[in-house]
């Protein structure tokens, strides 16, 4: 990937015809209209992506990147950079949180090795390291252009082989210490917001830590003069290799035409990158739930995407996506499988404009 060959991508709008035959269809059914909520319009979006009305969500996966922070050198976190690895295999060989609950949905979890800072030896985590942690962005940017346009390929190319193997829609998860750090300032940089008014606590910072967080982000805003820079010179310097991995899967997505899913306030950051670099790439995401990190509902405005989960979540991992997925079987069984009005001989609501 090159940016040059980033800049040429093109986004295809959304299938009218799949997405007015899926409208049509929930209106028949023998229920009040709209009665299934945000859901009905997710069905209707689920179907201008993939082209038809015959929603089908029955294979799907979470893909978790991971990765380390050269920031978490400036005390931002509670934790070590080596944590990173350990969950990143605890994900792996499915012993996370997000195996757990991804099991009890029928979704499976891989994880990927995008830019853990030490060696893992487990066969079943996705080999595809870009380098081995980024740089402190207080002292020189995160990572280079190249490692950035190497790390939103390597998601790209995720998924296309998860279309070709038959996935149908797509979650997304993370894992590196440190990464609400960056993801924080790549968010205040790309909105021109103040960190100091969204900068949330992570894994959970004192009052102490919260305000060096605070300073730290503001300080690599002003010393790049990141209020005046594009999406991929922030993202460069004072992002992730996860949050660029995560953004690539995000124009993956659209490119390959799959329905990708938010989790919290990393992927929701990686998604706004992702639609500063290729306009038109937000048609082709699902927001799970709302993140209580502070910056993550100013994110979702500007996406104009609406959580469907509001439970003051921060689990991380993916974890979010993977409690939507069993609702969204739910309102398809009944997409599916209801008796239309015709059917039960009684007279369908009238739709008023």
């Amino acid at each position: 990937m090159t940016k040059e060959e980033l800049c040429k991508l093109k986004i295809e709008p959304l299938q009218e015809t799949a997405q007015k035959r899926a409208r049509e269809r929930l209106d028949a059914i023998a229920k009040p209209l709209d009665g299934l909520g945000q859901f009905e319009k997710l069905i209707v979006q689920i179907a201008g992506i993939t082209g038809t009305d015959e929603v089908q969500i029955s294979r799907r996966a979470i893909l978790a990147m991971c990765a380390d922070n050269g920031i978490v050198a400036e005390g931002v976190t509670q934790t070590s950079s080596d944590v990173t690895g350990i969950v990143a295999v605890n994900m792996a060989t499915g012993r996370s949180s997000v195996n757990r609950m991804a099991a009890v949905g029928g979704t499976e979890v891989f994880a990927a090795d995008i830019g853990i800072c030490t060696e893992v030896d487990c066969e079943s985590l996705r080999k595809c390291r870009v380098r081995s942690g980024t740089a402190n962005f207080l002292s020189e940017p995160a990572m280079s252009e190249s490692e950035t346009l190497q790390a939103i390929g390597e998601g790209i190319l995720w998924v296309k082989e998860c279309k070709e193997k038959g996935y149908q829609i797509l979650g997304t998860g993370e894992m590196g210490i440190g990464n609400t750090t960056t993801s924080t300032a790549v968010g205040c940089a790309l909105l021109g917001l103040a960190p100091e008014e969204v900068t949330g606590r992570g894994a959970g910072l004192d009052d102490q830590g919260l305000e060096r967080k605070k300073r730290v982000i503001a300080q690599a805003i002003q010393k790049y003069d990141l209020y005046r820079q594009d999406a991929l010179t922030v993202l460069r310097t004072v992002g992730g290799l996860d949050i660029a991995g995560i953004a690539g899967i995000f124009i993956g997505g659209a490119l390959y035409h799959v329905p990708i899913v938010l989790d919290g306030m990393i992927t929701a950051v990686a998604a706004l990158a992702a639609e500063r670099l290729v306009p038109g790439v937000r048609f082709y995401m699902i927001a799970s739930h709302l993140s209580k990190e502070p910056i993550t509902r100013r994110i979702m405005e500007e996406l104009e995407l609406y959580p469907v989960i509001q439970a003051g979540l921060a689990l991380g991992e993916g974890t979010g996506a993977a409690m939507l997925f069993p609702l969204l079987d739910m309102a398809l069984t009944v997409y599916r499988e209801n008796d239309s009005f015709d059917e039960m001989e009684i007279d369908a609501y009238e739709r008023y404009e």
